[in-house]
């Protein structure tokens, strides 16, 4: 799959997934960019690892991507709407699993409602149909955490937090699917199952685009960018 893999001269419609032209952005009160000047065009289907070292950019550029942050410069396109313009737009076909997930011990929504979450983007919890629910059954199957459904979100372990927010993600079906460091809470035995699974999605030509500091054994990844303060270091084509 490396020859989906470009960079490219110009920001044109070219009917790339993602595609980000000379961005760079900057945090409030900061003078150096977080990421800078970062050309990248990712295709449908493509399995995208970013790496790199702990303050490379990384979550960064995922979280400019989503139009989450602002970019100072350059242009963002997301499944055709420009980034953070339409921002809204794009993100209701995409999930994302942010590095930072854990909940207060206080937190009372049972599991099963924080996965119904990611169906309830455009409706109350309380307006899900009996099929969205049998939905988020499913995921909690798939991901082996049916017995967790009832228990509230902050009483859970960080690593069974980890996976309650993955589903969440799973169970809109999203045409993208964003992942921050989601290994970094699982057990060796998790670890495998979630990479067979991103694995399975992949086969299925969903877009994911994963960050991981010390990635594990990735199976079917299209490419790997490795970033390094705010920029593309290298791309390793697989």
């Amino acid at each position: 799959m490396g020859a989906r893999s470009r960079y490219r001269g110009n920001f044109q419609d070219t009917g790339s997934i993602i595609e980000l032209y000379r961005v760079s952005t900057v945090y409030v009160g900061e003078k150096r960019p977080a990421i800078k000047d970062i050309t990248l065009s990712i295709e449908k289907g493509e399995y995208v690892l970013v790496s790199g070292p702990n303050g490379a950019g990384k979550t960064t550029l995922l979280e400019t991507i989503l139009g989450l942050l602002k970019p100072q410069s350059g242009k963002i396109k997301l499944l055709g709407y420009e980034i953070p313009r339409r921002a809204l737009e794009a993100r209701k076909l995409c999930s994302y699993v942010p590095q930072d997930f854990t909940r207060s011990p206080d937190e009372v929504f049972k599991a099963k409602e924080v996965v119904a979450m990611g169906l309830a983007s455009n409706r109350p919890l309380g307006k899900l149909s009996r099929d969205d629910w049998r939905r988020v059954e499913e995921v909690l199957e798939v991901l082996g955490i049916s017995d967790l459904a009832e228990r509230p979100i902050g009483k859970l372990s960080g690593g069974q937090q980890q996976k309650v927010f993955i589903a969440r993600a799973l169970v809109r079906d999203p045409r993208v699917l964003f992942l921050d460091e989601p290994f970094s809470a699982l057990d060796s035995k998790s670890r495998i199952f979630l990479s067979d699974l991103l694995e399975e999605l992949h086969e299925e030509d969903r877009t994911i685009l994963l960050v991981a500091h010390v990635p594990p054994e990735l199976k079917g990844i299209d490419r790997e960018i490795y970033m390094v303060e705010g920029r593309i270091e290298k791309v390793i084509e697989h």
